[in-house]
C-alpha cells in the first residue's frame, strides 16, 4: 500500500514557475514508477509526466520543455518541476504510482495509487 500527498500548488500569473512535491508512504517507493496528471474542470484527467524507478521521464507534449519530473527516492518524493506557465495549466494536479512494466502509461488505470491532488490556477 501507498499513500501519496501532493503540496505545492496556488495561484501564479502566466509566465511564473511552481514546483509541486508528491511525497508517498511505504518502503517500496524506488521500485514504483510515478506519474503526474491533471484535471480542468469539465475534462478528463490526462497525463502530464513520468519517471520511472530507472528515472526514464516521459512528458506530455504540451509540457514538454516547460516542466520537469524527478524523484528523490531517499525521501520518498516526486517533484514536478512547472516553469513559463499558461493559463492553460490550470487543472487539479493529482500524482500517481504504478508499475514500472505497462503498456500506455498516459492512461490513469495504470496507476494503482492516487493523491488527493493540488489546485494551480494560473492566471492571465
Amino acid at each position: 500500500q501507498v499513500q501519496l500527498v501532493e503540496s505545492g500548488g496556488g495561484l501564479v500569473q502566466a509566465g511564473d514557475s511552481l514546483r509541486l512535491s508528491c511525497s508517498a508512504s511505504g518502503r517500496t517507493f524506488s521500485s514504483y514508477a510515478m506519474g503526474w496528471f491533471r484535471q480542468a474542470p469539465g475534462k478528463e484527467r490526462e497525463f502530464v509526466a513520468r519517471v520511472s524507478w530507472s528515472t526514464n521521464t516521459y512528458y506530455a507534449d504540451s509540457v514538454k520543455g516547460r516542466f520537469t519530473i524527478s524523484r528523490e527516492n531517499a525521501k520518498n518524493t516526486v517533484y514536478l518541476q512547472m516553469n513559463r506557465l499558461k493559463p492553460e495549466d490550470t487543472a487539479v494536479y493529482y500524482c500517481a504510482a504504478g508499475s514500472n512494466y505497462v503498456n500506455d502509461y498516459r492512461l490513469p488505470p495504470r496507476y494503482d495509487y492516487w493523491g488527493q491532488g493540488t489546485q494551480v490556477t494560473v492566471s492571465s
